[in-house]
């Protein structure tokens, strides 16, 4: 059982296969797989406002935030059940934060000024704490437990102080939670627009979109003017372009790595008869990385050569028809794939992977221990101990090899030699036998 341990342990250090290597049908696969992704790209998803899986998105966020409004105590009335108004009004009045400035009217003091350019239409952009990632989870537990708000705005920034009542609970741990859980019911309050928006409204804004507010560099043509790289992403937001239409991005994305993995996964059970582990995408497998990079890198190309035309050179337009999930998912990939390649992360990947069938391989010897008849191993060691007690007791090679024959006898084992040892082992022609 020890060396089945080790034998897998070291057979595992080498989990990261450098030899495997795509063939023609996997690179004609993978671009395949991203043109059809590209082409659900230019179709179905385009630009805010004229989406066909923007309309979409947009209704389950609707359906979500209902189904969430209930589970959180909304009672709607009677023909309004499925008024997502009246849905966004409750979680609005159950979920306040401190941080919620809609427009410059609602602040006060020295940095009001560079606050300027904030209005209702772009305040969920600015104001950091409204991020659905862990950046803006950061800045809203800093927040509610300062009685701060936190924006950025002209690339920096700003603090301005607020009134609150500061975090429920009655210790750190209990304010922390309570912090997350009003952060998370916020979010959701403001997802689908706010309650009283006419028209479709403006949600909160990407994971980590709200990092192009730093951007404040460049000069790009938008129509008669020239704007930088962070007023464009603000107003590419104002115009639609926020977490429900990040959704509706994602899906020309998700649908390229799926057929891929399917792809990769039914060519190595049935074409190569590989065992069935051996079967499931991991980037461990250098072709399947590949085609990861070549499929969604097909995506993209698409997806730029569309906008570009379509754009006419208005940098606006063109950043609005960007599918910035897709390209944020060519620059991990490629990312990634350049650590593995000189050297950074394999070693944690494979420790880790080693780690787990390490793990197998104790579990299944812990199913043998387990399978040991406990009593009967305890009266073995038990009579064991008292033969050692009488050993010990000896106080001369005499006396203690008279007890080591009256043990032999009274533990019923067969002698190794016939007749008086000395007289057996003096004679070259004697054996040793033990059974």
């Amino acid at each position: 059982m020890y060396e089945k341990i080790i034998k897998e342990s070291t057979e595992n250090r080498e989990l990261l296969q450098t030899k495997d290597k795509c063939d023609k049908y996997d690179y004609l696969a993978a671009v395949a797989c991203g043109a059809v992704g590209g082409l659900v790209d230019i179709f179905l998803v385009g630009a805010p406002g004229e989406s066909v899986l923007g309309g979409w998105t947009d209704a389950q966020i609707d359906k979500t935030v209902l189904a969430f409004a209930r589970k959180v105590g909304w009672k709607p009335g009677e023909g309004k059940e499925n008024n997502i108004s009246s849905a966004i009004g409750y979680l609005e009045r159950n979920y306040k934060v401190n941080y919620d400035q809609r427009s410059v009217s609602d602040i006060g003091g020295l940095n009001k000024d560079k606050l300027s350019g904030m209005t209702t239409k772009n305040h969920h952009m600015k104001s950091i704490a409204h991020s659905p990632d862990p950046v803006g989870l950061f800045f809203s537990i800093l927040n509610q437990f300062t009685n701060t708000s936190a924006f950025i705005s002209q690339g920096e920034l700003i603090y301005i102080a607020t009134d609150g009542s500061g975090l429920q609970g009655g210790n750190f741990i209990a304010k922390i939670f309570c912090g997350i859980a009003n952060w998370f019911g916020h979010l959701m309050s403001d997802v689908a627009g706010s309650s009283g928006a006419k028209g479709r409204g403006t949600g909160i804004v990407m994971p980590f979109y709200e990092l192009f507010g730093f951007c404040t560099f460049g000069k790009f043509d938008v129509g008669k003017d020239r704007q930088d790289l962070a007023t464009i992403a603000t107003r590419a937001f104002q115009n639609g372009m926020d977490f429900r239409f990040g959704l509706a991005q994602a899906i020309p994305v998700v649908i390229t790595e799926l057929v891929i993995r399917l792809i990769w996964a039914i060519r190595r059970r049935f074409q190569y008869h590989m065992p069935l582990r051996e079967c499931i995408p991991s980037s461990q497998y250098a072709d399947f990385r590949i085609m990861l990079l070549l499929g969604n890198g097909t995506l993209c190309v698409i997806d730029g050569i569309d906008a570009g035309i379509r754009s006419g050179g208005n940098m606006l337009l063109l950043f609005m028809r960007l599918n910035l999930v897709a390209w944020l998912r060519l620059v991990m990939l490629v990312l990634k794939e350049v650590c593995i390649r000189v050297g950074l992360g394999i070693d944690l990947q494979r420790e880790i992977e080693a780690y787990k069938r390490i793990n197998e391989a104790l579990q299944e010897y812990l199913y043998e221990l387990k399978r040991i008849d406990a009593e009967s191993f305890k009266k073995e060691t038990e009579q064991y101990n008292i033969v050692i007690k009488i050993f010990e007791s000896a106080e001369n090679a005499e006396e203690l090899n008279k007890k080591l024959f009256h043990t032999y006898e009274s533990l019923k084992i067969e002698k190794a030699w016939q007749g008086d040892f000395d007289e057996h082992m003096s004679d070259k022609n004697g054996t040793l036998e033990f059974e």
